[in-house]
């Protein structure tokens, strides 16, 4: 998937619900990074003590920042992270879980169904698919500087109120593949091996989702090489030079946004704009007054609104005279 525009370049099963294993963590993340607080100090609880599989050990009565569980959660796949976490966040795991399917449904993931923060299924499980862990992907990559620089970072150290930590990254593609730019693993014999990535090339920014794929690097390379090779980003419309015919409104029109999108040479010629403007009489300023429509092909793949900029008007010498 295209992370700006939610473009798929290419897709198997996409919609197949399956178990996701630690790949759950990403939506953990996503609710602890929109929390805000990462500076805040974090007291570990006895929730750690049911944790089980990867952990990163931490120990009951321990001080630690948010900021460091979220880089034991996304880069050594902390179990025991991800219920601390969830623990402060929210004051229980089950609230904790509520936010992340809230989350899931605003961002369209409607196959998704959470259950627990860190994707351990032997009591309860986590269900999703690629297409929804895409979106969940792009979303906080696109919404987070923090997610960005967590993900990409290969080694990570920093002592708590009891030792020190060395880190290093499990998402083995950050070294495989030159253009990684981070991600996250996950297993269980259950969910087999899940994994999310990200890659950037030539201004193009991808991610790609395998469910149950044991050759899931080889996979991911072979995705981006492909759809590095096929697509170029485009800018179809650009807000910094954007006019319309003056017979419509004497007043500046503006957008607040342009409109980028990969295409192969093949679709360059299939793709069209259409600026449709409402004749509206007694507008007033900011007031959306219509839109851009693209196409590609017969397919309209975005709109973006227009918008009115009304000049002041300047004062004249008698309208200060009482």
């Amino acid at each position: 998937m295209d992370i700006d525009s939610g473009r798929i370049l290419y897709s198997k099963n996409m919609n197949e619900k399956r178990l996701i294993a630690s790949i759950t963590k990403i939506m953990t993340a996503t609710i602890a990074l929109e929390d805000g607080n990462l500076d805040r100090e974090v007291v570990v609880g006895e929730e750690v003590l049911k944790m089980y599989g990867s952990n990163i050990y931490v120990e009951v009565g321990e001080k630690l920042t948010l900021k460091d569980l979220l880089y034991g959660l996304l880069l050594r796949s902390g179990n025991d992270s991800a219920v601390v976490i969830a623990n402060n966040v929210s004051k229980n795991e089950e609230e904790f879980v509520k936010l992340m399917n809230k989350k899931a449904k605003e961002i369209g993931m409607t196959h998704t169904v959470f259950n627990n923060c860190h994707g351990l299924d032997e009591e309860t499980k986590n269900y999703s698919t690629a297409h929804d862990m895409a979106l969940l992907s792009s979303y906080i990559y696109k919404n987070s500087k923090e997610y960005r620089e967590i993900t990409k970072t290969y080694k990570y150290t920093f002592k708590s109120s009891n030792k020190s930590y060395l880190w290093y990254n499990r998402n083995k593609l950050l070294k495989l593949y030159k253009y990684a730019t981070g991600g996250k693993t996950g297993y269980t014999p259950s969910a087999g091996r899940t994994l999310v990535t990200t890659a950037t090339k030539n201004n193009l920014n991808l991610t790609a989702v395998t469910l149950k794929d044991a050759n899931e690097y080889d996979t991911h390379e072979a995705l981006y090489e492909s759809a590095f090779s096929k697509y170029k980003n485009y800018t179809i419309v650009d807000k910094s030079n954007f006019k319309i015919d003056k017979s419509y409104f004497k007043d500046e029109v503006y957008l607040k946004e342009s409109f980028k999108y990969p295409l192969t040479e093949a679709e360059l010629d299939k793709v069209g704009t259409v600026v449709k403007i409402e004749k509206i009489k007694n507008y007033k300023n900011k007031d959306k007054i219509g839109y851009v429509e693209v196409s590609l092909g017969d397919d309209v793949i975005k709109k973006i609104d227009i918008f009115v900029k009304v000049k002041k008007k300047k004062k004249g010498f008698f309208s200060f005279l009482g």
